[in-house]
């Protein structure tokens, strides 16, 4: 019995994760949108109060007690080296949890969830060297969304506080 009740969550979480395949959260960075996959993110806060980590990478802006839990934010718009702006009532924090480490990355403003089938994504440009942050660029309509790929750039923040 308890075989099946762990095969029938398997395949619910299996449902899920293909309903979400192809959702991403955009954001505004600099009047640009960005993309992350839905399936890694777990909630969506107001800026609050960052206590500073010294020693930290410029765009690791500290970290913030989430109801008891300690996480790390990273600031995206330092990360890709765009001018600095104050907060304001517009700023978020998207929490996003990759391989079981929960980050929290400020953005400038939260616009939507969208689909973008993955026949409409096509590979980040080539120049010089590989841009190891961005998945693929989402073609929706007359627009482009840069879609990072949300491992490898919260991998960064990981290595940074380790």
């Amino acid at each position: 019995m308890a075989n099946t009740a762990l095969a029938i969550d398997m395949a619910e979480d299996q449902i899920i994760e293909d309903s979400q395949r192809d959702l991403f959260l955009t954001f505004l960075l600099d009047n640009e949108d960005y993309g992350i996959a839905i399936s890694n993110v777990t909630e969506i806060i107001g800026v609050q109060k960052i206590t500073n980590v010294p020693d930290m990478p410029e765009f690791i802006k500290g970290v913030i007690n989430l109801r008891g839990r300690v996480i790390p934010v990273m600031d995206v718009r330092l990360r890709f080296s765009l001018p600095w702006r104050d907060y304001d009532e517009r700023n978020c924090i998207i929490v996003v949890e990759v391989n079981d480490q929960t980050t929290g990355l400020v953005v400038d403003r939260v616009k939507e969830v969208i689909e973008i089938p993955i026949e409409q994504i096509e590979p980040p440009p080539k120049h010089g060297e590989e841009n190891c942050h961005i998945r693929g660029m989402g073609k929706m309509d007359d627009e482009v969304k840069i879609l990072l790929d949300i491992e490898s750039f919260v991998a960064e923040a990981d290595v940074a506080l380790a």
